[in-house]
């Protein structure tokens, strides 16, 4: 009985022990199949990202040898420039270096990129290079330099030594110390340098792009906590701020806030963020569940704009509409003589069960608002519609004030229509009636844009 069972228990275990070591092979081969891809990959991108900044730093070489009255020149560098450091950064991004310290050579590729494209869009034959900005340019060619030898050794040290990558993320996730990967070194050194670079003069449009916008600029004196309990009953209806809950965030730092916590009665309580200096309103969310739709958009959009004005934010206008999982979400700017005010905004998400503001977001008026002297504007409307599509219908024209691509606030006219069956608002410099800004306008259907004409 025993030699027929094992007669025919044998076959089928030698057949599953086959079947299993078959298996972890084939499993094995996946596995290696998968890393050999992922090391192609970033060998690609490294020896790419060694090749770019070669380019930028030839580039930027080539920018400074022709006349300074060369502006065609001039202007074709700085694309190119913009272009290879655009693709030395998504380069930056697909090897895995999250676990190492190179925010600041990614940021100064960042501004390098940001120098170049701003620089080179603007109409080179009126505004030439400054001498400032051939400045920048002389101190950029040199750190290019430095950058582009340091990469190039790592890339030989790669090449003879048949260094991988992903023997790099295993340093990196072990944290292994210095000395023990040439690659996780190099990338050290190199952001050492970049430390060290002396502070560069990337003038007001870049410096502007990157400045940051911290509370501490605020210039009114710093409440308690007190008074934010009282502003956050206030900005509630509540008759006392008795249910009113205050946590202060950021102590120390630059982000310093208050989060009021309340509790509505709706399940979740709602939050209201204010500013430690000045208690300015930065947030309100209120996360309650919203119920089936019963008002439109634009009765949603009316009581947004009552809501804005009833909190200390008048004459506002809405831009922009949405609907989204049943609330209504609107941008509002600011207006100042009939004119649109662009970075003054507001954003105000209202439920679509009751009409009712479930959240605002008011950062960037805080930032931005002030009593502006507002320019005349150098053409007439008409004038500047002539700059349009002949096919765009325009269903109204105001005028407004918007940040251009150099973060310069600048006059145009904002002209809102339809053309290939999408609604856009273009925006044409009151000046010069070149177009400044395009963008399509999700969201506003007709009932909406008659009430808006």
């Amino acid at each position: 009985m025993y030699k027929r069972l094992s007669a025919v228990l044998f076959p089928v275990m030698a057949l599953m022990f086959i079947g299993a070591a078959f298996w972890g092979y084939q499993e094995h081969q996946d596995k290696n199949a998968v890393l050999i891809k992922a090391e192609n990959q970033y060998q690609r991108a490294f020896h790419n990202l060694s090749y770019d900044l070669d380019q930028i730093h030839k580039q930027l070489g080539n920018t400074l040898a022709v006349s300074s009255k060369s502006s065609g020149h001039h202007r074709k560098g700085l694309v190119n420039v913009w272009r290879m450091t655009s693709q030395a950064q998504n380069e930056i991004n697909q090897l895995p270096l999250t676990m190492l310290p190179f925010s600041k050579a990614e940021d100064f590729l960042s501004h390098v990129a940001s120098f170049a494209y701003r620089t080179s869009i603007r109409d080179l034959t009126k505004e030439p290079l400054s001498d400032k900005e051939f400045t920048t340019l002389k101190t950029l060619y040199t750190k290019s330099e430095e950058l582009t030898k340091d990469l190039q050794n790592m890339q030989t040290e790669v090449m003879q030594n048949s260094l991988r990558w992903m023997d790099v993320e295993v340093a990196m996730a072990s944290r292994q110390e210095s000395g023990t990967n040439a690659i996780i070194d190099g990338f050290r050194t190199m952001e050492d340098k970049v430390g060290q670079y002396p502070e560069i003069d990337w003038g007001p449009t870049v410096s502007a792009v990157f400045q940051k916008h911290t509370l501490r600029a605020l210039s009114a004196e710093a409440v308690g906590p007190e008074e934010i309990k009282q502003k956050a009953a206030r900005f509630l209806g509540l008759a006392d701020s008795s249910g009113v809950e205050v946590v202060e965030n950021g102590t120390g730092t630059e982000y310093e806030t208050y989060t009021a916590i309340v509790d509505t009665g709706d399940g979740e309580p709602a939050r209201i963020d204010y500013t430690k200096r000045g208690g300015e309103l930065i947030s309100f969310f209120n996360p309650r569940e919203v119920g089936e739709k019963q008002v439109n958009l634009e009765t949603a959009e009316s009581a947004a704009r009552e809501f804005l004005a009833s909190h200390g934010y008048p004459d506002m206008e809405a831009v922009s509409y949405d609907e989204y999982a049943r609330t209504g979400n609107f941008t509002y700017v600011a207006t100042q003589d009939g004119v649109l005010i662009y970075p003054d905004r507001v954003t105000v998400q209202t439920a679509l069960d009751d009409g009712q503001p479930v959240s605002m977001q008011t950062s960037d008026y805080l930032y931005e608002h002030r009593e502006r002297r507002l320019p005349e504007p150098g053409l007439t409307e008409q004038e500047a519609r002539e700059s349009l599509n002949p096919d765009f219908e325009v269903r109204s024209a105001k005028r407004a004030l918007i940040h251009n691509e150099r973060k310069e606030e600048v006059l145009c006219y904002e002209f809102l229509g339809r053309i290939n069956g999408s609604l856009y608002r273009i925006f044409i410099n009151a000046d010069t009636g070149e177009e400044e800004s395009i963008e399509q306008v999700p969201g506003m259907n007709d009932e909406v844009l008659q009430q808006a004409d």
